[in-house]
């Protein structure tokens, strides 16, 4: 009985040894429960607030200017654009560049004036029931929480209106959703889809590239060819973008068997931004893979960089419900401008020019870690 225990003791002492010889896994394991604490508790609330909306004001008055600033005051939304016309509001929703507009008619007072009766007791008349809402919000519909939080203002008391005309009664907004105006959830989470698989594969398959010609002893072989680091990297990637192409048209391609989600008219741009968005995975995977010691370190990296790609990129919870901290650290991943460029094809039927901001971005993030990862594969080989 003893033998058994000392021999079990021996292996037990060993393993953790080389645990502590090996800080990459000891850290990530800290690290890992940290992060989804962190993620789930800080950074991630489903109580949206400071949604980015544009406003349209036609009427140009002190009322138009207190329903603006009561629209506000819910903190529900934020007014980061002042706009003159419908069609300018229209192109900043699909170039997501806000989430809604709010629309205020010239005949605001008018129909403010004309607003059903409430807070009465009784029910409107016929006449009052026909009235017009005061004003309209704009909205993007591909995102079901942020619509539902924006048609949470439809009816939303206006106090401070009703002390300066208490003989008004509260008016009500017309709420017009855009691009998924039935509210399916399917809309939105198929297109988001793709930008969270590739994620997962890209950066998975490269991410033990290198480690994995260690390990087999191709290394050796690799110094002695004329193969520069970079041609290395490009020659790595090039089968995986294909394999990411692939999965992204078996993904589109059933959601719009199964769930009749759109294709959209950005095919082209679409493809564009699927190849950029595969590149910037690739590279990230190559630039963990130059660090990593092993293909269990190269794994436990690929985690610590995909929980934070699903859970801050806007796939599962509204970015703008997100700190500025958060959202800070959300723009590092490609996964989140991804997200954008994806609904913005498929969805808004935007294109590369409207989203060339996040496309700017991926083009940088891929010229940079191909030469970050070829930076540091030659500076092992010395």
């Amino acid at each position: 009985m003893i033998r058994p225990l000392s021999r079990i003791s021996a292996i037990f002492f060993k393993e953790l040894s080389q645990l502590r010889r090996d800080r990459m896994t000891f850290g990530m394991v800290i690290m890992i429960p940290l992060i989804q604490l962190i993620l789930f508790g800080y950074a991630i609330n489903t109580n949206i607030r400071d949604i980015p909306v544009a406003v349209v004001d036609h009427s140009q008055t002190g009322l138009s200017r207190i329903l603006i600033q009561m629209v506000e005051a819910t903190r529900v939304v934020k007014v980061t654009e002042r706009l003159t016309s419908i069609e300018e509001a229209e192109t900043a929703i699909k170039a997501a560049r806000v989430r809604a507009a709010f629309i205020l008619p010239d005949d605001l007072s008018q129909r403010v004036a004309r607003s059903p009766a409430a807070n009465l007791g009784t029910p409107p008349s016929t006449d009052e029931e026909t009235s017009r809402p005061v004003a309209q919000w704009i909205v993007d519909g591909s995102d079901t929480m942020i619509a539902g939080a924006i048609k949470s203002l439809r009816n939303m008391p206006l106090a401070e209106l009703n002390r300066q005309a208490p003989n008004r009664s509260t008016p009500t907004f017309e709420v017009a959703l855009f691009f998924n105006p039935e509210q399916r959830t399917a809309i939105n989470i198929v297109p988001g889809l793709v930008g969270i698989i590739l994620t997962m594969t890209m950066i998975m398959f490269t991410s033990a590239a290198i480690v994995r010609e260690r390990e087999r002893g191709n290394m050796e072989m690799l110094i002695n060819t004329p193969v520069q680091p970079i041609e290395l990297m490009i020659g790595k990637i090039i089968p995986y973008i294909f394999i990411g192409l692939l999965q992204t048209m078996i993904i589109l391609g059933l959601g719009h068997l199964l769930f009749n989600v759109p294709f959209g008219d950005k095919i082209f741009d679409l493809f564009v931004g699927t190849l950029l968005f595969i590149g910037a995975s690739l590279s990230l995977g190559l630039v963990l893979s130059t660090i990593a010691q092993s293909q269990l370190q190269a794994t436990q990296m690929t985690v610590f960089v995909l929980l934070p790609s699903i859970l801050l990129s806007g796939f599962m919870f509204p970015y703008e419900g997100m700190p500025v901290i958060a959202q800070y650290i959300a723009e590092a991943f490609p996964a989140t401008h991804f997200m954008r460029m994806i609904r913005g094809f498929v969805l808004r039927d935007a294109g590369l020019l409207e989203l060339h901001r996040d496309v700017l971005w991926m083009c940088g993030f891929f010229v940079l870690g191909m030469i970050v990862a070829a930076f540091r594969f030659k500076k092992r080989l010395d």
